[in-house]
């Protein structure tokens, strides 16, 4: 299980967005369509010889995403369906990688019914405990993560047979996909080991791709809740370098120094005390491929030091 959301500091002002960075290029052209969504991969459909589905990180940030139309990137995520970013059609099912489920070793959940909804979360209003987001297991592509990972020398990977959705799953997903009706299955994250093993987890996961499976990571590009400020304040140095680095980093193509971000990166630590938030982001680039084209997608602030970037990583040809 997934380390819990830390007590909302009242002073802390999730429902408000602080002061961010100059945009960049790409995100004041969206801006000016008025949308966070890119265009590239709109209209992609699961026919016969249709391309291989894009992968995405996702930063959920706040569970207040989940109630709070304040948040900017609440509307991203709502916009998600009605802009077919991710194809067309719905996919076939999802398999979502969240920083809120921690193991060992790797872990699937195999429902066979509906996914009940965790509320992994405390010291939030009480409208937060009455959300359902009811999707169905995806059983079939559990046991298909399993099998592509244990060939591929990551095993044993655990079945669990009771755990739903946790909120790096259902919070992202209810605005995405509101009629929960898309199958939803989670794999766990190992915080013991490293990104480079997350990002050669994420390859063995690539030929779902082709199935019409989804492949998300959900997390945080920063995410250090000890850190966090007031509504308004402006962000924090190491939070804006860590974050514009992996911008530059992901989008100049240098899956290594991503792998190494630690080392590599300003301020790697305390961005990321706890890698659980980061490693879904290696999982999600390593299943799109070691020359995959990454998209900044969304990009906005919360709590001062609480980054929304999200990526869609695309798949050489």
């Amino acid at each position: 299980m997934g380390q819990r959301q830390g007590k909302p500091n009242p002073t802390a002002g999730y429902a408000r967005d602080a002061t961010a960075p100059t945009p960049t290029g790409r995100e004041q052209q969206q801006q000016q369509q008025g949308s966070d969504l890119g265009t590239e991969g709109r209209g992609r459909g699961r026919g016969p010889g249709a391309a291989a589905m894009d992968t995405f990180f996702l930063s959920h940030g706040s569970p207040m995403l989940a109630i709070d139309d304040t948040i900017p990137a609440r509307h991203f995520f709502k916009s998600w369906l009605p802009a077919a970013v991710a194809g067309a059609q719905p996919p076939r099912a999802i398999l979502l990688v969240s920083g809120h489920w921690e193991t060992a070793t790797p872990a699937v959940n195999v429902i066979r019914g509906n996914n009940d909804t965790i509320y992994d979360f405390y010291g939030f209003p009480k409208p937060m405990y009455q959300l359902k987001y009811p999707a169905p297991g995806a059983p079939d592509v559990a046991t298909r993560t399993k099998e592509l990972l244990e060939q591929a020398g990551f095993g044993p990977v655990e079945e669990d047979t009771r755990r739903g959705l946790d909120h790096g799953a259902w919070v992202p997903l209810m605005l995405m996909y509101p009629e929960a009706n898309v199958p939803v299955c989670q794999l766990s994250v190992q915080t013991g080991r490293d990104g480079a093993y997350h990002y050669e987890l994420g390859r063995a996961l690539a030929p779902l791709r082709d199935e019409g499976v989804l492949i998300l990571g959900s997390g945080s590009a920063t995410h250090n809740l000890r850190r966090m400020g007031p509504s308004g304040s402006p962000v924090p140095r190491w939070a804006s370098e860590f974050d514009g680095w992996l911008q530059e980093a992901l989008l100049g193509g240098r899956h290594d120094d991503v792998k190494r971000y630690e080392e590599k990166a300003p301020h790697g630590k305390m961005a990321h005390p706890s890698p659980d938030h980061f490693y879904p982001l290696h999982v999600a680039l390593g299943a799109a491929g070691e020359e995959a084209k990454a998209e900044l997608m969304h990009h906005s602030w919360s709590n001062a030091s609480l980054s929304y970037a999200s990526y869609r990583f695309t798949p050489k040809n």
